[in-house]
């Protein structure tokens, strides 16, 4: 494996991205506190939680602790990373590499609140000075 293959971020699917939520939501976990808060959101499966996870694992995407009875997975790769990586590759599918094509479709997709509006207009604010 080349150098540059060993730095490419593991695109998650959709299944892993759960998993991933769930990991960044409640810290370092065992499959069995995963999939009780999978659980929470949809019907799922103790040992397809488990396949997916030890497999995730071995894609690089979660860490395993082993040293203890009860195996510890935690993420491996910070949430924010991952996220702008997901995020850009969308931008540069859908709207061609143009952030600001994106941001004028959320803004025009849903009724922000005042509060909303304040927060992107400091966002817009701290990048102009």
């Amino acid at each position: 494996m080349s150098k540059e293959e060993l730095n490419k971020p593991v695109e998650p699917t959709k299944s892993e991205l759960e998993i991933l939520q769930v990991l960044w939501e409640i810290g370092p976990a065992t499959v069995r506190t995963v999939n009780d808060e999978l659980q929470k959101q949809k019907e799922v499966n103790y040992a397809t939680t488990l396949k997916f996870m030890q497999l995730m694992a071995e894609k690089g995407m979660l860490i395993r602790d082993e040293s203890q009875m009860k195996h510890i997975y935690s993420v491996a790769e910070e949430e924010q990373k991952t996220k702008s990586h997901l995020l850009d590759k969308f931008v540069d599918a859908m709207y061609k590499g143009s952030a600001s094509k994106l941001v004028l479709q959320l803004l025009g997709n849903k009724k922000n609140s005042q509060q909303e509006l304040q927060e992107i207009k400091d966002i817009l604010k701290k990048l102009e000075e």
